[in-house]
């Protein structure tokens, strides 16, 4: 089931594998994701040594957070994966000029993961184009339905 997506990066970036990925949370960011107070339209994904973080992704805090934690909303999360797909993903973004974006928050077995995706940048033509079929897809559903 999925919590948020980000559909800029589908606009922005061709994306050509995608990895699921445990999140590293705190208490009442888990609790603040459940309540649907999660965005990650602005995060990416960077390497760092040998791990995978995400930042810039924001997770309001919620009112009834406890006194005692001072809760950050933007702060760096690091990623959980196996380490022989850490080395293919840090690989392939040094050799061939791919980069790693954060698609979606779900939640799997009752745990919140990130979907990653490897993605390739387009071109300002390139989104031109996705633009363009979707304006004629949706123009193409407002015929079908005024044909009725």
């Amino acid at each position: 089931m999925s919590i948020v997506d980000n559909k800029k990066a589908f606009f922005d970036y061709f994306i050509e594998e995608r990895h699921e990925a445990g999140l590293v949370l705190e208490g009442w960011e888990v609790k603040a994701i459940r309540a649907g107070r999660s965005q990650i339209k602005e995060a990416y994904v960077v390497i760092k040594g040998a791990e995978i973080f995400l930042i810039g992704a924001h997770i309001s805090p919620l009112l009834s957070a406890s006194t005692h934690i001072k809760p950050d909303p933007l702060r760096t999360r690091k990623l959980l994966l196996h380490g022989d797909e850490i080395s293919k993903l840090i690989g392939k973004v040094e050799q061939r000029g791919y980069t790693l974006v954060p698609l979606n928050l779900h939640y799997t077995k009752g745990r919140v993961k990130c979907e990653i995706g490897l993605a390739k940048g387009k071109k300002l033509h390139d989104k031109r184009e996705t633009e363009k079929n979707r304006d004629w897809q949706r123009e193409k559903a407002q015929l079908m339905k005024t044909a009725r």
